[in-house]
């Protein structure tokens, strides 16, 4: 069982066709082996493999869920200014 303090991550991966997709977790290698393996979102199944570009911890999953929100709103020059960073 997870621990309630445990930090979550917002993490984006570039997938195959050089697309983005942006989730949550509070494993992200875990995460990315799950998408790689084609265990992870439908949206990457098809894009594999994925690799991991950009991770930022958050305190709680509701603030892991706001950030993702707000990067998923973001256009595609943004995501790409935050993941070169």
């Amino acid at each position: 069982m997870r621990a309630l303090s445990e930090d979550w991550a917002v993490y984006i991966l570039k997938c195959a066709d050089s697309s983005f997709y942006t989730g949550i977790s509070t494993d992200v290698s875990r995460r990315i082996d799950e998408h790689n393996a084609g265990k992870g979102a439908r949206y990457t199944r098809a894009r594999l493999p994925v690799g991991l570009v950009y991770q930022e911890s958050r305190p709680t999953r509701s603030d892991a869920l706001q950030r993702e929100a707000a990067i998923k709103a973001m256009s595609r020059a943004a995501k790409l200014d935050l993941t070169s960073m």
